[in-house]
């Protein structure tokens, strides 16, 4: 032992508690406004289908059709391998889970669509739509049948069809309640959103069905869908989706990019509009700082070439589809849009290929990093909140087992939430489910 060395300070306790008191103010408004991730489950995709085609038997007919389409168009895992440029190590692993998959949770977020694919429908019809939805719902949730997030895009809040988006969400939520409550997976959609006003007017909404239903303050939240340029900047120059999820007032859940919306705002042709047109990166990357910190989450679009026809057509359609899904999770752009059963296989064989390549480094990483052994990369705090939140997120949709991170780690998920955002783990998330124990993160109680 050394000679211990003097410590000499020159300030008071005074300039220490003055200096608190100037920065209170920030501190509050800070977890105010970045709460952080909230921990629960993030799905990798939405499914929309159109109101007046969805029903009881929607999700495993969109699985059986996705299980069909490999076993006609890539029955085995070399098949596939080769289709996408699949390492052979992967093949076998991520073939096996795709399947697994779509025989035991084919979607995971699905949203009954009054909107762009439903249509303008008479109000006798939409009526029935929307409390044949509630039911639906509510009885796939009690059935254990329901997709870990269900939800409904109502039309959105302009002048022409404000009313009619009104009177869906009340007979959708009036009907849940009515049910039997509403589920914990809920959520809703607000789509075609110019101004931060009408994210206001949905969060007042909100309030509005909270208290007429008898439900806690604070219970119902939204996503909001990002699909004109008027979403991205404002007249004045300022980014307008931040100004929208400070007007949600702690409700916005998610924005959700519109790929062939935006495109078409900003007069990109039709061959062009697609997830990966510079205007497309643009505007998901100002989503992407807007949202940072806040605990909203960002999702990519779709693609609207379907895998449709002949084997070397579909096998064309599902290499677009698979680069685009790796291209966005690279971006850090967990979630997409899928538009056909037949996109499903390739959405999660892109997941589970994407994690999987990265479970053996970040585990490797994240091991040097709690034993503090060095190496040659020097992380830190919030690195190893990334090299963890890899893990889970692989963890909750199929891509990783337990047992075998835990091999890999000698961590557990406990653990593993740790290093994320201990603090944000437990608050509130508006329509949020939280996270399962079993391979996919089943929320379900």
């Amino acid at each position: 032992m050394g000679q211990r060395e003097t410590v000499t300070t020159s300030l008071t306790d005074r300039v220490d508690a003055e200096i608190g008191a100037l920065l209170a103010p920030v501190d509050a408004e800070l977890a105010r406004r970045y709460p952080g991730d909230p921990g629960t489950r993030r799905p990798v995709h939405t499914v929309y289908v159109p109101a007046d085609v969805f029903h009881a038997g929607t999700i495993r007919s969109w699985g059986d059709q996705a299980l069909a389409a490999l076993d006609e168009h890539a029955p085995d895992a070399a098949t596939l391998a080769r289709v996408l440029g699949l390492p052979d190590e992967l093949a076998g692993p991520v073939y096996e889970r795709v399947r697994d998959k779509l025989g035991r949770e084919p979607v995971e977020d699905l949203r009954i669509d009054f909107e762009d694919g439903y249509g303008a429908r008479s109000d006798d019809e939409e009526d029935e739509a929307a409390a044949r939805a509630a039911r639906l719902v509510r009885e796939a949730y009690d059935g254990g049948t329901a997709a870990p997030y269900t939800g409904i895009r109502a039309k959105c809040l302009e002048a022409a069809v404000r009313s009619r988006a009104i009177r869906t969400l009340d007979i959708f939520l009036s009907g849940l309640v009515r049910a039997g409550g509403l589920p914990d997976g809920l959520v809703l959609t607000l789509p075609k959103v110019t101004y931060a006003e009408q994210v206001a007017a949905m969060a007042r909404l909100a309030g509005e069905f909270e208290r007429a239903l008898g439900l806690a303050a604070g219970r119902i939240g939204f996503e909001i869908q990002i699909e004109t340029s008027q979403a991205i900047l404002a007249a004045d120059g300022t980014a307008t989706v931040a100004r929208m999820i400070d007007a949600a007032g702690g409700r916005a859940t998610g924005l959700h990019y519109g790929t062939f919306d935006y495109s078409a705002s900003l007069g990109v042709g039709a061959a062009q509009q697609a997830s990966d047109h510079p205007a497309a990166d643009h505007a998901k990357a100002v989503m992407q700082v807007a949202a940072a910190g806040t605990g909203v989450r960002v999702s990519d679009g779709s693609t609207n070439v379907l895998p449709v026809g002949p084997t070397a057509q579909v096998h064309e359609a599902w290499r677009l589809h698979y680069g685009l899904t790796r291209r966005a999770l690279a971006r850090a752009y967990y979630q997409g849009w899928d538009m056909h059963p037949g996109h499903l296989p390739i959405r999660y064989a892109a997941v589970y290929a994407f994690y999987r390549e990265g479970l053996r480094p970040a585990a490797a990483r994240l091991t040097a990093y709690v034993a503090k052994a060095g190496g040659a990369v020097l992380d830190e705090p919030a690195t190893a909140a990334a090299l963890s939140g890899h893990l889970l997120r692989g963890l909750d949709c199929g891509a990783l087992d337990p047992d075998e991170v835990t091999r890999l780690t000698g961590l557990t998920r406990a653990d593993l939430e740790g290093f994320t955002n201990p603090a944000a783990r437990h608050r509130p998330a508006y329509g949020v489910a939280p996270h399962g124990s079993r391979r996919g993160g089943d929320p379900r109680p």
